[in-house]
């Protein structure tokens, strides 16, 4: 099966998705990357990202693929110096700048979807330019990469070809979109789109400003999320090299609940083990995950049934305290609750920075060595867990909520 590449928009994710079976990640530094809002890494931290890695025979991926000013092609150098003495595995960008600052320098260059590549001949061209990989445009059909792969195995192109399988999907071609920019100033094209279209909208009466409505009932600007779970054979079978999970702005649990279904999926359809009921399953659990409902892109053409009703997850998570100590001789972690009643019975996450994202059901709470129902807000407690949790780490609690219904 191709490679299974995760998003680690902080240290928690990174750790989660190497946990949970990734065969690589991709990764961005505080400057110059396409999710800005997400925790992403200090240069001097690449080196330690790095090891971390490849200690484990994983690769990483630093992405530098926004728009660069003229101003800023010394920073993109520094950037690609550090990546280089870091022996990051390749550089995911798609600014003629970057890529020849990083073909100079010797890294291996994979092309972001940022440049839309949907044919032969723009794969042939980037292949000419050193591009190892190719992520193609998200607008791509299963055909399309069919006939774009043929033609380079015919012509000899020597380029990987990558595409998203599950994640959010942009409502602007390619994620070319100014909406963010021209309401709020905060460019998409340089990482900082706070979206806009994921938003209800309301029709107001100019002549009457008390006349209005929400438009439908859906939100007609955002599009359902992406899920291939079901079609990874086919992708496989069409020459795709490796499958990208969106979602570097997502916390970890996010990346354990992607990584581990898509994981179990791959060796599945590796080994032959699959059966419907199985993708049924790994699709219901992607369902308890962050989700605006799923679609398959245009993988099989244009989907009609692409607008998201909204948020759609199955379960929320609740912020409950945090960890004070843990007792590695007995597996009993410490706990300060600092919001809410954390109940026996309860399922919990905690996840921190050097701690990957795992759940537990709470058997038994001790308050001072004495068992107790509950604990609240101001409390510490004792609660033995099956993992090891680190002093910080964030405790919630996982609730069951209203399933949308469109």
């Amino acid at each position: 099966m191709p490679e299974l590449l995760a998003p680690a928009g902080d240290h928690a994710s990174l750790r989660t998705a190497a946990l949970c079976g990734a065969d690589s990640v991709y990764f961005g530094t505080k400057v110059m990357n396409m999710r800005d809002s997400a925790g992403n890494f200090e240069l001097s931290e690449l080196g330690n990202v790095m090891d971390f890695l490849h200690s484990r025979g994983m690769k990483g991926y630093l992405t530098l693929n926004t728009i660069v000013y003229n101003s800023e092609l010394p920073k993109v150098r520094r950037v690609l110096e550090a990546a280089k003495s870091a022996a990051v595995d390749a550089v995911i960008c798609w600014d003629a700048a970057v890529i020849s600052i990083a073909k100079e320098l010797g890294i291996p260059i994979h092309l972001s979807t940022q440049a839309s590549v949907s044919n032969i001949a723009a794969l042939k061209f980037y292949a000419n330019l050193g591009v190892s990989r190719v992520v193609l445009a998200r607008e791509c059909s299963l055909k399309d990469i069919r006939e774009i792969h043929a033609a380079a195995v015919a012509e000899g192109v020597n380029c990987e070809l990558e595409v998203f399988v599950h994640g959010a999907m942009c409502v602007s071609e390619s994620g070319r979109c100014f909406m963010s920019t021209s309401a709020f100033r905060k460019s998409a094209n340089r990482g900082r789109c706070i979206q806009p279209c994921r938003r209800l909208y309301r029709i107001t009466d100019v002549e009457d400003a008390a006349n209005s409505y929400v438009i439908g009932e859906d939100y007609v600007l955002s599009p359902k999320d992406l899920c291939m779970i079901e079609h990874l054979d086919k992708l496989r079978d069409a020459g795709v090299s490796a499958f990208k999970i969106e979602g570097r702005s997502r916390s970890a649990d996010y990346v354990k609940a992607t990584v581990s279904c898509y994981r179990t999926a791959m060796d599945a359809f590796s080994d032959g083990s699959v059966t419907p009921a199985m993708l049924d399953g790994l699709k219901a659990e992607l369902a308890d995950a962050y989700n605006r409902g799923f679609s398959e892109g245009f993988y099989f053409g244009l989907d009609d049934d692409w607008i998201s009703p909204g948020p759609q997850s199955r379960v929320m998570k609740v912020f409950c305290g945090e960890v004070v100590n843990f007792y590695n001789r007995i597996g009993v972690a410490e706990f300060l609750i600092r919001a809410g009643t954390l109940k026996v019975g309860d399922r919990i996450l905690v996840y921190g920075k050097n701690t990957p994202a795992e759940y537990a059901d709470v058997g038994e709470i001790q308050v001072e060595h004495e068992p107790v129902d509950f604990v609240s807000r101001g409390e510490r407690c004792g609660i033995k867990l099956p993992f090891t949790v680190r002093p910080k780490d964030k405790l919630f609690i996982i609730r069951e909520k209203e399933q949308q219904v469109r």
